[in-house]
């Protein structure tokens, strides 16, 4: 299925700002998220299709997946 990743922040470094992607059907954004070097505890914001979303969400065919890393400071 063709799914559009959208990488937001320090995600976007050394890989790309939005990408279209053929994964097989059945894969959640964790997959994903792993097949781009992310771990989980980088991670702050999912959403498909603009819609907040746990990791662990199937994707389906034409969603866009967007995800944003923790944002610190102080």
């Amino acid at each position: 299925m063709n799914i559009t990743v959208k990488l937001f922040a320090t995600f976007r470094n050394g890989r790309f700002k939005i990408e279209q992607q053929e994964w097989p059907e059945g894969t959640d954004c964790r997959r994903i998220a792993a097949g781009l070097g992310l771990t989980e505890e980088e991670i702050g914001i999912v959403l498909i299709n603009g819609r907040h979303v746990l990791l662990g969400q199937l994707l389906a065919q034409g969603d866009t997946l967007s995800l944003f890393p923790l944002v610190g400071g102080g």
